[in-house]
């Protein structure tokens, strides 16, 4: 007998509501095939809960930790980002390899945490098998797995530090993406914690690694050092001034390269975008992440003086800008995800400015992953027509904003 749609969608979303409470240092047996270690972590991510939780945990569940404390160039940066890819030997990598291959990498990692269980004490193991379509997206839009991670499901997990500033992505594009994000400006110390990740696993994992080619990955752009820094940033003054896309192409020329806040594919809305690097092959850790450090530092002075030229010369526009931003922001009965995300920039760059004072920053950094489509359907609790998010991000929006 079929099950009806809307009870298959309550189902669904029950299946996934232990995303955040899966414990890789539960006492769990060790077990000696790839088929036992899949079915025990499947297991612990399909423990269902007696009570679905209440909205303030919902809440608190689609809250990016990482992005609760502070950092330099705050007001600027959103965050930074370290991140390295790496294979292991005798493995295909993940587009090419079998499910029973896929199964056999699972168990590798499985295999450390369970050896390294000090070193991992504060990670929790997520199978992405175990998670609702809807669980899998917050974890998208929190910025801890990529859209890909989100589809491949079979043997494919993450692994999160409890602070969410280290996550671990196994069997995506390649075996393992390590991932460091934090705060502002803080690229160095993101390098610091993802090789120290990254060392702790190649204690116990054999990686591809080649003597002139450096680490070998998926895709050839990541060969080399496969390290990926990247970081999000707000250009909002730059947008107004129309100087935007002058500063994007002189970024692109250095081999830099900008996307949308979710990678590639996505769109820049309201002047927030990201900045990576576009090749690893030839520069070290180093020479990679400090070269797009002074890259994003010159767009932060150049970001600061646009903002200072609209304070001097148009400032009561830009307050108005800001002011009706918040009205509608505050008072909307309906709204999309493109107009929030520009009227969300509006407002910052008022309080950023000074003209708009009871808005707190946080508040604002929240709402960035607030208004997105998986997580409205999260709080809500079941999936929701397009008409219906633009309905619940107005509301939402709406009971955040003082």
């Amino acid at each position: 007998m079929s099950v009806p749609e809307g009870e298959r969608n309550r189902q669904e979303q029950e299946q996934g509501e232990e995303v955040f409470s899966v414990n890789v240092n539960a006492e769990t047996k060790a077990e000696n095939t790839a088929a036992q270690a899949l079915n025990s972590t499947g297991q612990q991510c399909l423990q269902q809960q007696n009570e679905q939780p209440d909205e303030k945990k919902r809440l608190q569940e689609i809250t990016c930790k990482w992005m609760k404390g502070r950092g330099p160039e705050e007001e600027i940066v959103i965050s930074s980002r370290i991140r390295l890819a790496r294979n292991v030997n005798g493995l295909p990598f993940p587009p090419l390899a079998s499910d029973a291959q896929r199964e056999k990498m699972l168990a590798l990692v499985h295999s450390v945490l369970q050896k390294q269980s000090e070193r991992f004490m504060e990670m929790r193991l997520i199978h992405m098998g175990g998670l609702s379509s809807v669980c899998r997206q917050v974890l998208v839009e929190k910025h801890l797995i990529s859209p890909l991670q989100m589809k491949e499901c079979h043997a494919g997990a993450v692994i999160l530090r409890s602070d969410e500033v280290i996550s671990i992505m196994v069997n995506e594009e390649d075996h393992l993406r390590i991932q460091c994000l934090l705060p502002g400006l803080q690229l160095e110390r993101g390098w610091q914690e993802a090789s120290r990740y990254d060392d702790y696993l190649e204690q116990s994992l054999d990686y591809a690694f080649h003597e002139e080619l450096g680490y070998l990955t998926t895709c050839p752009t990541n060969v080399g050092t496969g390290l990926r820094a990247s970081v999000m940033l707000y250009l909002s003054a730059l947008a107004l001034t129309g100087q935007l896309s002058h500063f994007l192409t002189a970024v692109n020329q250095v081999g830099l390269v900008v996307r949308g806040i979710y990678g590639e594919g996505s769109e820049m809305v309201g002047g927030l975008c990201q900045i990576s690097n576009q090749i690893t092959l030839g520069h070290s850790e180093e020479e990679i992440w400090q070269n797009l450090y002074n890259v994003i530092r010159q767009l932060i002075n150049q970001e600061k003086k646009a903002r200072q030229q609209l304070l001097n010369q148009q400032r009561e526009k830009l307050a108005d800008r800001a002011g009706r931003a918040y009205g509608i922001l505050k008072h909307a009965r309906l709204l999309d995800s493109k107009e929030a995300m520009q009227l969300i920039s509006d407002v910052r760059l008022g309080v950023d400015l000074g003209l708009l004072r009871q808005v707190p920053l946080e508040i604002l950094n929240e709402l960035l992953t607030l208004i997105s489509p998986g997580c409205l359907q999260y709080l809500k609790g079941r999936n929701l027509s397009p008409y219906e998010l633009n309905l619940e991000r107005a509301v939402r929006v709406n009971q955040c904003l003082p």
